[in-house]
């Protein structure tokens, strides 16, 4: 780990004392979000130190043109930016006319911020001293509502403690922003209007290329001493920014506190038309609530969440804080409601890695949101992919594939690939395997065969043109290959017969082949319109089978290892443990060029095939592979810790799993990346998830019931947590006296609990 100051709380993130060189990673850390928008946690207030301000909304984005490559044949032309839209959340605050800036007050004392995860709100509290006889005492709450996914609610409290002062704070809205991850400087956002109505404000903004508009909106409340008090809210306005004021004297003892109700309506979701009608519409809903109603309804919103998707962990603070961090994050990014909308790599915690959906969905995230919350949500994943596969086939025939073939982008907002790594962008088409293995999880999970017909197979045929394609037919090795791609493994580039992407695309086909003869026979409607719409005809399928029945897989017969590719044995292989301290982590401190010729994995690329298909292979098998490239691997990608940590659990080797975890749960709790001031790792946090429930919980599908082998780390005295399977919710508790399960649903259920099947019926019943 690279940081240690977040105190260990079980439903708290909690920073306590002032240091500025903590200051942008803690905004990453204490970051708020809705799954509509979401902010990282700057302060209101003016801060003239370092800081990296961000506010994003769901779904809007910008082209910004790629700085290298995009003259090259199929080069995407663009990278999908996240955008860093328009500031809401400003509050500048005047002492006796003296600015509140951390930066530059005389001392700043009892500083400390807590991200309270049970109850859905951050806050922020410190004193600020400007002379020896002047101090305030600052209590800043803020919370994106659940309820009302266009709305936030900022409580910004100042308590004269000593002395007496006058207060005048002057909320705003700032348009005049840009990203900080820019390729060109480009302005991303054009200025429309600007419309202050009373306490109101309203600034309306349009991305440049794309055409959203979003209006961003404001209104201010003053309360002293718990009264509220009227104010003609006088206002200054430029050709970025909306001011108001609000001022007040207290007496040593007393506090004002503005009260700021703010957020965004976009275009996505509303005619651009209405925005400004829309915004007053939250603000005149917001307002007649009030502030103590709107906190009690994000508390009972996320009461809601919790009593599905929570894991507790009995014994271990740190371990626990970590698993709620990491859920909490999800449920901030992703609600499920809009199939528009994806999980992105930092979601509402910074820019990096621009675009909104990677292949991190249908590998990692979706085994969460389909376990703890309706299956619509993940099949709203599913739709997603399927929405965007017109965009796909378009993908590859820009490099040369016919016929439908598809090829998912790696990078994307709407489904055209925005990724601008030639190494990535062409090469790492194991991507299109992760589309076709989330359908076959969806499915297994939970046994709604219905999207295939519906939509899934179009997507599966057209990943299989795209292999059979993609295939090169050796007469040497009378085998097909895979030449010149990427695994999963990105320290190796340009690669031939990558073992994991060469497995998985003959699953694909194979799968694929199946579930033609399935529709056809139990579908038929279905069948003959997906054969006509994708002109599927018996030879291509035929041609499509020769390739997967003779697909070349590398394999060492001395090792009896797969070899993660051709010519990894020429490498020199030295275990991770004897590279020096100070070359770590390699991806900072070595060239690229020595990075692609070490022997260092990133992350897990032969043992993702183990993960995806556990059943393909023995334990035996399993503990070969590990022992072989788990030493290898530096763990350099935040998807690498959870998988490693599964299977070290499936090889009952549990304090190397209990470390694997403790990892990926407090990846950016503890910085162990020295990144985390860029965002957090929200598709990994759902690795995490992965790794209590499928690793010490054991969950597989076995002949279609629910599996559970559980082991308990002894650093634990227990654990729990819930499933819902098929519309009904199991409770699993491991303790050190064994394992149990209960299920609340209408019927019986058979699952598997350590190898013994058993017939659970419902202890409490779904009306």
């Amino acid at each position: 780990m690279n940081q240690e100051y977040i105190i260990p709380d079980a439903w708290s993130i909690i920073e306590e004392g002032w240091k500025p060189s903590q200051v942008e990673s803690s905004e990453s850390l204490f970051s708020i979000g809705n799954g509509a928008m979401g902010q990282r946690a700057n302060f209101e207030e003016k801060y003239t130190g370092d800081s990296f301000q961000g506010s994003y909304v769901a779904g809007v984005y910008y082209p910004d043109k790629t700085r290298v490559g995009w003259w090259k044949n199929g080069y995407p032309e663009y990278f999908a930016k996240v955008l860093n839209a328009p500031n809401f959340i400003g509050i500048d605050v005047f002492v006796d006319g003296i600015e509140l800036d951390l930066a530059t007050v005389q001392e700043v004392t009892h500083y400390r911020r807590e991200l309270h995860m049970k109850e859905g709100w951050y806050e922020r509290s410190f004193t600020a001293h400007f002379s020896d006889d002047k101090a305030i005492k600052v209590v800043a709450r803020r919370f994106m509502s659940l309820e009302i996914d266009e709305l936030a609610v900022i409580n910004y409290q100042v308590t004269a403690v000593k002395g007496g002062m006058s207060i005048s704070f002057q909320p705003y809205i700032d348009a005049g922003i840009t990203n900080e991850d820019t390729n060109w400087d480009d302005a991303f956002w054009e200025i429309e209007e600007l419309v202050s109505d009373d306490h109101q404000g309203f600034v309306r903004s349009r991305t440049n290329k794309t055409n959203f508009y979003v209006a961003t909106y404001m209104q201010s409340e003053l309360i002293k001493n718990g009264v509220h008090v009227q104010y003609a809210a006088p206002f200054d306005q430029t050709d970025t920014v909306i001011r108001h004021q609000a001022a007040g004297y207290i007496a040593q003892g007393e506090s004002l506190t503005l009260r700021k109700y703010a957020g965004y309506t976009s275009s996505l979701n509303q005619e651009q038309a209405n925005l400004f009608l829309v915004a007053k519409s939250v603000l005149q809903k917001a307002t007649a609530l009030g502030y103590e109603s709107l906190l009690k309804l994000q508390s009972d919103s996320w009461a809601q969440i919790w009593a599905m998707a929570d894991i507790s962990i009995d014994g271990d603070l740190k371990a626990q804080q970590g698993i709620r961090f990491n859920i909490f994050q999800l449920n901030q990014t992703y609600s499920g409601k809009d199939s528009r909308l994806n999980i992105g790599p930092k979601g509402f915690t910074g820019e990096k890695y621009g675009g909104s959906t990677y292949w991190d969905t249908e590998a990692y995230c979706i085994p969460f949101y389909m376990a703890t919350k309706d299956q619509q949500v993940a099949r709203n994943l599913l739709r997603y992919r399927y929405e965007q596969l017109d965009k796909a086939v378009e993908n590859a025939g820009k490099l040369g594939f016919s016929s439908g073939a598809a090829l998912y982008p790696m990078v994307t907002m709407n489904g055209e690939e925005s990724h601008n790594e030639w190494e990535i962008t062409f090469e790492e088409i194991h991507r299109n395997g992760a589309m076709v293995y989330a359908i076959y999880n969806y499915v297994k999970y939970t046994g709604d065969y219905s999207y295939i017909p519906e939509m899934g197979l179009e997507v599966m045929i057209a990943i299989a043109k795209f292999w059979q394609q993609r295939a090169t037919y050796s007469q040497r090795a009378k085998k097909y290959m895979i030449l010149g791609v990427t695994g999963p493994n990105e320290y190796e580039n340009n690669v031939n017969n990558n073992w994991y992407t060469n497995y998985l695309a003959k699953w694909c086909i194979h799968y694929t082949i199946e579930n033609i003869h399935k529709v056809k026979e139990s579908h038929p409607a279905d069948y003959d319109r997906i054969r006509s719409k994708t002109d599927l005809t018996d030879l291509e399928i035929a041609a499509w089978k020769e390739v997967a029945d003779n697909m070349y897989e590398p394999f060492d017969e001395e090792l009896g290892i797969y070899l993660q590719q051709d010519g990894f044995l020429d490498k020199e292989i030295i275990p991770v443990n004897d590279l020096p301290k100070q070359n770590r982590p390699i991806n900072q401190k070595w060239s690229w060029d020595r990075i692609l010729r070490s022997c260092y994995i990133k992350q897990a690329d032969v043992l993702q095939c183990f993960y995806f298909f556990e059943d393909h292979f023995t334990k035996e098998q399993l503990a070969k592979h590990f022992d072989f490239y788990e030493p290898l691997t530096v763990h350099e990608s935040s998807l690498s810790p959870c998988v490693h940590g599964i299977q070290a659990t499936k090889l009952d080797r549990l304090d190397q799993a209990y470390e694997f975890y403790l990892r990926t749960s407090r990846l950016d709790l503890d910085d162990y990346n020295k990144e985390v001031e860029e965002g957090c790792h929200i598709t990994s946090m759902a690795g995490t998830w992965m790794s209590i429930v499928e690793g010490f919980g054991g969950l597989q599908i076995i002949d279609d019931k629910p599996s559970f082998t559980t082991k308990l780390p002894q650093q634990w005295k227990g654990f729990s947590f819930k499933i819902n399977f098929r519309n009904q919710i199991l409770y699993v508790q491991v303790s050190k006296t064994g394992a149990k399960v209960t299920l609340e649903g209408k019927q019986s259920q058979d699952i598997i609990l350590n190898g013994e099947y058993i017939t659970l019926e419902p202890q409490f019943v779904n009306v």
